[in-house]
C-alpha cells in the first residue's frame, strides 16, 4: 500500500467519525456557511495579481516537519498583503499536521481560500463551506472520473470552485465541464521527483478553456515565467516559503523579485 492509499483509507475512517459527531444540518448552521464565496477563477485571471496560490503547510509524509513553529494568521496575512491570489491551507491532521482550525484562522484574509485535503465524500465539501473555504481540491489519483464529476457538481451546487489536480497523462480523462481549474503536480506521487518538462507536455493536452495551475517543486521566479509562457495562470507554492524561518518574509522577497523580473521580461 503506497502513501496515497494509506491516506485515503484513513480519510474514509475519519469522514465516517466526523459524520457521526456533526450532522450536515449542523454544518449548514455555522456562521461561515452563508458567507459570499470569493472566486479563485477571477483572482487567477486578474493580471494585476501574482497568480500564486500560497500554501500553509506544517509537514508532509515525504519531508517530515517543514515548519512546526509558524503561526497560521501571521503567515497567511503576510501572503495576502504581498499579493497572493489565493491561500491553500492543509486541513489533514494525521499526515500533514493541519487542522480545520488552521483554515478558520486563515479566513481573516479577504482572498480565496483553498481547503487542501483528500476529498472522497460530499460531506467534506459541506465541511469546507462551513469552515469558510472558497475552493476545494479534487485529486485525480484517488478518484475515478465519475467520482470527480459527482463531487465537482456537488461543490458547484454549494457555490464552491474546484481545483482538479492531475499527476499523470492518463488522468487527463478526469477533466470535465465542472472542473474549470486544472492543476498539474510537477511531483511524481510514486517517486516524489519533480519533473517540470512532464508538466509542460501535459499542459498542451488540457483544453484551452481551462485555467491551468502548476503545483509543487516551484522554487524560482524563472519557473513561474516559464509556466506563464506555457499558458499557466496559477502557481501553487508552499514548501519553498514554509521551509524558511519566516515564511511571510520569504514570500514578500519572492514576489518583489517576481515583479522586478516581470517588468524586465
Amino acid at each position: 500500500m503506497n502513501i496515497l492509499d494509506k491516506i485515503i483509507a484513513q480519510k474514509r475512517i475519519e469522514v465516517e467519525e466526523r459524520k457521526s459527531k456533526t450532522s450536515v444540518a449542523e454544518l449548514q448552521q455555522r456562521p461561515l456557511y452563508a458567507r459570499p464565496v470569493l472566486s479563485l477563477k477571477q483572482f487567477l485571471l486578474d493580471d494585476s495579481k501574482t497568480g500564486i496560490i500560497a500554501e500553509f503547510k506544517r509537514q508532509s509524509p515525504s519531508k517530515g516537519v517543514i515548519n512546526g513553529e509558524a503561526d497560521v494568521v501571521d503567515v497567511t496575512t503576510a501572503y495576502t498583503n504581498n499579493g497572493a491570489s489565493c491561500l491553500s491551507v492543509l486541513t489533514d491532521e494525521e499526515f500533514f499536521g493541519g487542522s480545520t482550525d488552521d483554515l478558520l484562522k486563515a479566513r481573516v484574509n479577504e482572498i480565496p481560500v483553498l481547503r487542501k485535503d483528500f476529498i472522497v465524500d460530499e460531506y467534506q465539501i459541506t465541511e469546507a463551506k462551513a469552515m469558510g473555504a472558497d475552493v476545494i481540491l479534487l485529486i485525480a489519483a484517488c478518484l475515478t472520473p465519475a467520482e470527480v464529476k459527482r463531487l465537482a457538481t456537488f461543490a458547484k451546487s454549494l457555490g464552491l470552485e474546484v481545483l482538479l489536480e492531475l499527476h499523470a497523462e492518463e488522468e487527463l480523462e478526469h477533466i470535465c465541464e465542472e472542473t474549470e481549474i486544472v492543476g498539474i503536480n510537477n511531483r511524481n506521487l510514486k517517486t516524489f521527483e519533480v519533473d517540470i518538462e512532464r508538466s509542460l507536455r501535459m499542459a498542451k493536452q488540457i483544453p484551452s478553456d481551462k485555467i491551468k495551475v502548476a503545483e509543487s517543486g516551484i522554487s524560482s521566479v524563472e519557473n513561474i515565467l516559464l509556466f506563464k509562457a506555457n499558458g499557466f495562470r496559477g502557481f501553487l507554492i508552499g514548501e519553498n516559503f514554509m521551509k524558511e524561518e519566516n515564511p511571510g518574509q520569504a514570500f514578500e522577497q519572492f514576489t518583489q523579485q517576481l515583479k522586478k523580473q516581470k517588468h524586465e521580461y
